[in-house]
């Protein structure tokens, strides 16, 4: 088989491409030329933002791993004030819009066009709407942990573009019957980093936006993979929470409630010991997949 990965010269590529090397023809395809540890394999170049430079990229090709994205919301106020302040380049306005709706339907669209039969694409637990908030608001959340039927309650365009990008492919799934699968990692962190976490790692001095969660690198690449091989016996469009069986806290996720957010008790009976405030079990009942890694192996 014959697989295409968008974004090819990213970070979690590096992982996905160790995870499949071995059993599939690569193909990747991505702006800028792949690091050393992928420079062997056949690279596109070309920009998801280009219909034809999609459909080249998919020609002979029986599924896509979607990893290519614009990381975070390029219209958000403070993002942007941080990135003047700092002198790092400020993209235009619309580019997280625009790369990761316009250009993921550009791709979908040229896979139907080629008859590609199963797209396997990384996007965010951003879609749930806890993370990059601009209001004045909290989260509303509504039980914990949060799984993937869990209310969204997104305020900024890259949490949005994650959400609209779970419906759109659903959306070519109802429409041509090609098969649909989207991951909701949290932040993904490779073996270095879960090193540095371990060795940085210091008690919590408040509430996190982010719920102190992570994935390690390598067990998404695991899910990925799974959802691509294990594709004929699910159902045709899924979206799969993916985060590490515990939190980045050295706390228990219990003690971090009561500390700082003590009006979710009530909503805090499962979570024992340091469990993830994101909930695996729909990846662990359909797929058997269960994060194998963890930051403390390293305390």
């Amino acid at each position: 088989m014959k697989v295409l990965i968008t974004g090819a010269s990213g970070r979690l590529a590096e992982w996905i491409v160790k995870s499949l090397r071995d059993e599939f023809e690569l193909v990747l395809f991505s702006r800028t030329p792949p690091p050393q540890d992928r420079s062997d394999l056949h690279w596109i170049r070309g920009d998801l933002n280009s219909l034809d430079d999609c459909r080249r990229a998919v020609e002979g090709v029986q599924a896509i791993q979607h990893l290519g994205a614009v990381p975070w919301p390029s219209d958000h106020p403070a993002q942007r004030a941080n990135r003047e302040e700092t002198g790092a380049p400020v993209p235009p306005l619309d580019a997280t819009i625009h790369t990761n709706i316009m250009g993921t339907y550009y791709l979908m669209q040229a896979a139907v066009d080629a008859g590609v039969e199963t797209v396997v694409m990384a996007g965010s637990n951003c879609a749930f709407g806890h993370g990059y908030r601009i209001s004045d608001r909290s989260f509303p959340f509504c039980y914990l942990p949060l799984d993937e039927e869990h209310p969204s309650d997104v305020e900024d365009s890259y949490s949005y573009s994650k959400l609209a990008g779970e419906e759109l492919l659903a959306s070519f799934t109802r429409a041509y019957g090609i098969r649909t699968y989207v991951t909701r990692p949290a932040g993904i962190c490779p073996p270095q980093r879960l090193q540095e976490m371990a060795s940085e790692s210091k008690p919590a001095a408040g509430w996190t936006e982010w719920l102190w969660g992570y994935v390690p690198s390598e067990d998404l690449a695991a899910m990925h993979r799974m959802l691509l091989i294990g594709a004929e016996e699910l159902p045709r469009h899924r979206v799969y929470v993916a985060n590490g069986k515990d939190t980045t806290a050295l706390e228990p996720t219990r003690e971090l409630i009561e500390r700082f957010h003590p009006d979710l008790l009530p909503m805090a009976d499962k979570l024992e010991g340091h469990m993830a405030f994101f909930s695996t079990e729909r990846a662990a009942r359909e797929l058997g997949w269960q994060s194998e890694r963890t930051w403390r192996e390293y305390l």
